[in-house]
């Protein structure tokens, strides 16, 4: 396929390069330059959204937040503005569900099917091709965009109409910062006590509290290596989303918004672009110790 790409950051760039191994014809815009190593390994770098939007058959786009896909959409020089009849946008950026369906409906109006496409599993998984890629939108879009998840992913599921693959993204979001805030108590519990932390990790892992996190961000709150991975301000503009949401639906998120505020605080504290295994920080400080 003729494949647009748009935002090629920290999960963008591989993902990208996957497409290309994969035989694809790249087109390549990011706001912070196309990387050479993308244009050496075949792909064409464009000045602007609508010059990917013109030459693509298939436009994907990864971007922070949900005002940068509405700019990369129908901005000046946006996306919208070079599309034809019959071409597909595909957005795999973590953004609202209520947005996204907006979004939607204004490419469907073009005469354009609409994908929203989230991605889970960060730099590691966008590297290795191994991602969790949660899809909304119509089931002959899925179909014909399929090959090209597969070359990024390998969990891949059509989870229902435009704004299900944006919903179900928050609910991992959640589940995630949830998972990292039980193993930064545990660790922190563990650690103070007297207790090895990396010994009790070590253990944990062959038990019932085992976990990908666990076994990721825990090694990474022993060891102390915070580099991103997933930056806390990306974390904390997922669960932004999942309190926004769950207050028009009334929907109590306690824990959720728990791990927010711990957010928060590592924010404060110059976090901000720190990877979200740094939440044990916040808990460190209120511990008055730190897991080592």
């Amino acid at each position: 396929m003729n494949v647009g790409f748009i935002g090629l950051g920290i999960m963008g760039k591989p993902m990208a390069r996957h497409l290309i191994n994969g035989g694809h014809r790249l087109f390549l815009q990011s706001r912070s330059g196309v990387p050479a190593e993308l244009t050496e390994a075949g792909g064409t770098a464009c000045e602007s959204p609508v010059a990917v939007a013109r030459q693509a058959d298939v436009i994907i786009t990864m971007v922070p937040d949900t005002p940068d896909v509405e700019l990369v959409l129908f901005g000046p020089h946006g996306v919208a503005t070079g599309l034809s009849k019959g071409k597909t946008v595909v957005d795999m950026s973590s953004v609202s569900p209520i947005e996204t369906k907006k979004f939607a409906a204004r490419i469907n109006e073009l005469g354009c099917d609409y994908l929203d496409a989230p991605v889970s599993g960060g730099q590691v998984g966008a590297q290795n091709a191994a991602l969790t890629i949660m899809v909304g939108g119509p089931q002959a879009a899925f179909d014909h965009v399929s090959p090209l998840f597969a070359l990024m992913g390998k969990n891949i599921t059509l989870i229902g109409e435009n704004g299900a693959g944006q919903t179900c993204k928050v609910a991992n979001q959640i589940i995630v910062a949830l998972n990292i805030e039980a193993v930064a108590e545990a660790l922190v519990f563990a650690s103070k006590a007297g207790a090895d932390p990396a010994k009790v990790r070590q253990a944990l892992m062959g038990g019932f509290a085992s976990s990908r996190v666990l076994e990721v961000h825990g090694e990474r709150m022993i060891k102390r290596t915070f580099d991103p991975g997933f930056r806390v301000e990306l974390h904390q503009k997922d669960l932004s989303l999942a309190l926004s949401g769950a207050r028009a639906l009334g929907v109590s998120l306690p824990n959720t918004a728990t791990a927010q505020e711990l957010l928060n605080a590592v924010r404060a504290d110059g976090g901000a672009r720190a990877d979200h295994s740094s939440m044990v920080k916040a808990l460190e400080k209120l511990a008055n110790h730190q897991v080592a």
